[in-house]
């Protein structure tokens, strides 16, 4: 909106001319969202308090995390009004992708709102059951999916594939777009999800991803940077580093408040629409291989999960002390603070090494 608003007064006022810059409204889009965070924090916090709506601990988790009972939770609100807004105000709005992003990040927000709403009401550590989510999932990335296709129909997006690495390999998906798309999307809300379980672990790992799509947004798309890394250039593309920018900004704010000891959890609410929103990114930007090394923490932790599961159905036996895999290093004696701040500089050399396969092509 201010967008609009700010480059009408151009020509009569030169400097405004800025404004038409992705570069400086996603420096703009990042500040306020920090400023939003900041603001609604403290009154989200207070509210949150008296409405009673404290995390729920599993019983079978860390006895460390027992103390956690009752922490307001539910905060992720705060995380998707703080990217909402300011993507409203600085993105172009006649932009689909942009609305494709914001829509994806609602939709799994709802998910994760019923989810920790049950889990309150209940007054137990479980809301929706593993099936229920997964086919509320499915079905909003099927949306999501089904819209990609209608936007290539227009001719206004590609359902080429790109693969890191191998620049000339860009084969035609087609249809097989869609249960492609739709498995990233899913993957990464559920990634970032099962990563939510230290105080500012999920909310910083999530900082430092969405900062380097922010970085690959812009890359996409503006076509000379494009061309001359041998990136595939997406019109269009370069507004969703606004979005990014935003992301950064809330979870920067987010964090404000969820450094140990967190004054307030993000829940699933928060969780789920950050992973679906930095999966739909990577979808519309094509570089979804490239979430699996940006993300490279999330997907350490998920396969985590997925292999104690599977060791534990198959063998009888636990390969961890706890997954997700932040909880096997907390029951072998590393304090929360150390757990996080080490992840962290896992997911800053995940981010690094991700930003250094673009000269690799």
């Amino acid at each position: 909106m201010l967008y609009y608003l700010l480059f009408a007064l151009y020509p009569s006022v030169k400097i405004m001319n800025v404004v038409r810059y992705i570069t400086f409204r996603t420096a703009l889009a990042t500040l306020t969202a920090l400023l939003i965070s900041l603001a609604l924090g403290p009154r989200l916090i207070r509210r949150l308090r008296d409405f009673q709506i404290g995390q729920q601990i599993r019983p079978e988790g860390p006895r460390s995390h027992q103390s956690k009972k009752g922490t307001p939770t539910m905060g992720g609100l705060l995380v998707i009004i703080a990217v909402a807004l300011p993507s409203l105000l600085w993105a172009d709005l006649t932009n689909p992708f942009v609305w494709m992003v914001l829509v994806s990040m609602l939709l799994y927000g709802v998910i994760g709102f019923a989810d920790d709403y049950l889990k309150i009401t209940r007054m137990r550590s479980l809301g929706l059951t593993f099936r229920q989510k997964m086919l509320f999932q499915w079905i909003a990335a099927l949306l999501l999916g089904l819209w990609l296709l209608w936007l290539a129909g227009q001719g206004r997006y590609s359902t080429q594939f790109s693969f890191p690495f191998f620049k000339k390999w860009t084969p035609e998906m087609g249809s097989f777009y869609l249960p492609w798309a739709m498995l990233v999307i899913v993957g990464a809300a559920n990634a970032v999800n099962l990563t939510d379980g230290l105080d500012g672990l999920a909310i910083g790992s999530s900082l430092i991803a969405s900062g380097t799509y922010a970085i690959l947004a812009y890359i996409v798309g503006h076509a000379k940077v494009a061309g001359y890394l041998d990136v595939p250039n997406v019109k269009g593309g370069g507004e969703l580093a606004i979005i990014c920018g935003a992301l950064v900004g809330a979870s920067l704010g987010f964090l404000w408040f969820n450094c140990n000891p967190a004054q307030v959890f993000m829940g699933d609410v928060g969780s789920m629409a950050i992973g679906a929103t930095l999966g739909t990114v990577a979808v519309l930007i094509k570089q979804e291989i490239l979430l699996v090394f940006v993300g490279g923490l999330f997907v350490i932790e998920a396969m985590s999960v997925i292999l104690q599961v599977a060791s534990y159905r198959l063998r009888g036996k636990r390969i961890f002390r706890m997954a997700p895999l932040h909880h096997h290093f907390e029951l072998a004696g590393w304090p929360e603070q150390k757990v996080v701040i080490r992840f962290w500089i896992v997911a800053l050399i995940f981010s690094l090494l991700s930003l250094s396969t673009l000269k690799l092509r």
